[in-house]
């Protein structure tokens, strides 16, 4: 008789094989440690081979584990919107609504979508999750969230980029004792006279528009020959001077203010955020989440007069 797969342990093995550590996987799915080891063993005797190596430092996976991931993970994401649709086929919603966020994007707008869409389907629960710096598009691609709040622009064809949620003024960040800190507003063109974070990251329309390569005068930007792994790294390289950074105003609340100026950018556009999915998505609370989403836009544009929607 073939052993029976549980749609359990591949859960398990796929956050295991994004996260390469027992740990965090454990944290992420709120189960204990043992509970992951002993789910993935359960799935390497059913699959006849080692899906990951494991050392005290590090888990790395095999070829095998390496393939399975690859060939399940887009069918693993496909059979939960099938089951999804099955469940609501009968007009009602439940269950997690899995949201990313890159940085600050979104702002309030967002806060009071996932409010208003809680409200109206009270059997489902929005999850939010920080996106990481380097990739940001790759947790959606895998399917580990179903729409992102992220900064535009964004030009990929897997994705489509929906309602937008924020229009966002320049600023450069600056050491409170920068020569640049004492002025009323900067241009682009004062920022290549210093170092920026290096653009090695993805995607590349986005940061080109956050950071350009080089000002409209023909100057380069230069960039820091380190990258920093993380938003407290980033605010540390402001605070002591080695970098200066554009970005907008919402990014006080991550960046911080101690020893941190945040000086307007006259001549670069507003920046914006919006949300994204996959196009093939099909899951019908996404597609209500995105209707709430483009409800509050509509309501927000009346009142004022402007239009924040695609």
């Amino acid at each position: 008789m073939e052993p029976t797969i549980e749609l359990r342990e591949l859960r398990i093995f796929l956050v295991l094989a994004d996260e390469l550590h027992f740990g965090r996987t454990a944290v992420r799915l709120g189960l204990t440690q043992s509970s992951v080891s002993q789910s993935v063993r359960a799935l390497e005797r059913k699959l006849g081979g080692e899906l990951a190596h494991r050392t005290s430092r590090r888990v790395t996976l095999t070829v095998l584990g390496e393939q399975l991931r690859a060939e399940l993970q887009p069918a693993y994401t496909h059979l939960l919107e099938v089951l999804e649709r099955a469940r609501s086929a009968n007009g009602e919603l439940d269950g997690v609504l899995r949201l990313g966020i890159y940085g600050v994007a979104g702002g309030a707008r967002l806060r009071s979508i996932v409010a208003a869409f809680e409200e109206r389907y009270v059997g489902c629960h929005v999850e939010i999750s920080d996106l990481p710096i380097a990739n940001p598009l790759e947790p959606l691609r895998r399917g580990e969230v179903e729409v992102i709040a992220m900064r535009l622009p964004l030009d990929q064809p897997d994705l489509v980029v929906g309602p937008v949620l924020t229009r966002e003024p320049r600023v450069l960040a600056v050491a409170a004792d920068h020569p640049l800190a004492a002025r009323d507003r900067v241009s682009i063109e004062d920022v290549a006279d210093y170092a920026v974070l290096p653009m090695n990251a993805e995607p590349r329309e986005m940061l080109e528009a956050l950071i350009p390569r080089q000002t409209p005068g023909g100057r380069p930007i230069r960039r820091l020959p380190r990258t920093a792994g993380s938003v407290f790294q980033v605010s540390e390289l402001i605070a002591r001077g080695q970098i200066v950074h554009p970005t907008v105003p919402a990014a006080v609340d991550a960046l911080g203010s101690r020893g941190i100026v945040y000086v307007p950018i006259a001549d670069l556009p507003h920046s914006r955020t919006a949300l994204v999915w996959r196009r093939r998505s099909t899951a019908p609370r996404l597609r209500e989440f995105v209707a709430v989403a483009r409800e509050q836009a509509r309501r927000s544009s009346h009142r004022r007069g402007t239009d924040f929607t695609l």
